[in-house]
């Protein structure tokens, strides 16, 4: 199996310097490679002059992650991509489970890696933790993290365990599966085009796995970190756009109205803590929503009616009202969660 590991990179040669060194030293059975989104820095210099073994994709603009990667993976041959954030340290032996897997199973088209957090090492990172899920409502939360709740890994989530959505901070997904969904949605810019992507493989019959034997570490916000209002409106607005594109259309709208009430709420508890700026971004998600209904509606190419989609209710109501932390807590208490 041909392996592509390829960082995308946007004026990041400091986070390069940092973790370009782990991914060439434990990456042996891959070619790893550097697309670079239109950087105004000396990145590209650095990489031909350190790394001469890395291989270099220079993108003609900077689109973003999903434009980015896009643009980029046309000009690499493989057989399995792995899409890696520039600021993620891999570790001896990290491949080896994952290509495994992807031999043995022949319907596994995504899978991730456990992640853990950079800065505090003995705790799941944020964006991916032990496997993403969404709620009922669309919401996203992982194995490992409920909103900003982060739990400590204690060997927990050590198994191969089949996820809805995988982290794209470390993404590993067959090309023909990439080629065949009409890669990333291009429309999202960033931030939560992996759940879309990922949600249209699954309604198209193939499987998500969580690979917990495989550990990377990520430090998590290197291009917007969680204060930064542009990407409370990119999680709101694309959340939205998911919905719309890869559910059954009789259960679109009853969600759409569930979620201008609740993200109303979102918007009102982020005035109340005078992150005005935040309101205004749920504000604004929405509009541009509204905006592009047309166009999300017309990209429903297919959607598979009979697939359980979500792993709880209201992962909100569970988090916010009933206190609960953990993963487990959640859909062990939650009577209508597909265990």
């Amino acid at each position: 199996m041909k392996i592509a590991i390829v960082i995308l990179n946007w004026n990041g040669k400091e986070l390069l310097e940092k973790f370009l060194p782990s991914v060439v030293n434990h990456s042996k059975e891959a070619t790893v490679w550097v697309a670079d989104n239109a950087s105004s820095d000396d990145s590209v210099a650095f990489v031909r002059e350190n790394y001469p073994e890395v291989k270099l994709v220079q993108n003609s603009v900077n689109g973003g992650y999903a434009k980015g990667y896009n643009d980029a993976l046309q000009h690499i041959e493989a057989d399995l991509f792995c899409l890696l954030n520039s600021d993620v340290e891999v570790t001896q032996g990290w491949l080896t489970p994952i290509i495994e897997a992807f031999e043995k199973d022949q319907h596994l088209a995504v899978a991730q890696p456990k992640i853990l957090d950079y800065k505090n090492p003995e705790f799941f990172e944020y964006a991916g933790a032990a496997g993403g899920f969404i709620d009922r409502l669309g919401y996203p939360f992982c194995r490992g993290r409920i909103f900003q709740s982060l739990e400590k890994d204690n060997g927990q989530y050590n198994d191969h365990f089949g996820i809805f959505w995988a982290s794209g901070a470390c993404m590993f997904v067959r090309k023909e599966v990439f080629v065949s969904n009409g890669g990333f949605d291009e429309d999202y810019f960033a931030h939560q085009e992996e759940i879309d992507f990922c949600w249209k493989t699954i309604n198209r019959g193939y499987q998500i796995r969580y690979i917990g034997s495989s550990v990377v570490y990520h430090v998590g916000g290197a291009t917007l970190n969680a204060m930064n209002p542009q990407k409370t409106f990119l999680n709101f607005r694309n959340s939205l756009f998911s919905i719309t594109k890869n559910l059954p259309r009789r259960k679109v709208l009853p969600l759409l109205i569930a979620r201008l009430l609740l993200d109303g709420i979102a918007a009102a508890r982020f005035l109340f803590q005078l992150k005005v700026r935040h309101f205004a971004a749920v504000f604004k998600a929405h509009l541009s929503f509204y905006r592009n209904l047309g166009k999300m509606l017309k990209k429903r190419d297919f959607v598979n009616k009979d697939i359980k989609y979500y792993k709880c209710t209201s992962i909100v109501l569970s988090y916010f009202v009933y206190r609960r932390k953990l993963y487990k807590q959640v859909v062990s208490s939650d009577p209508r969660s597909p265990q």
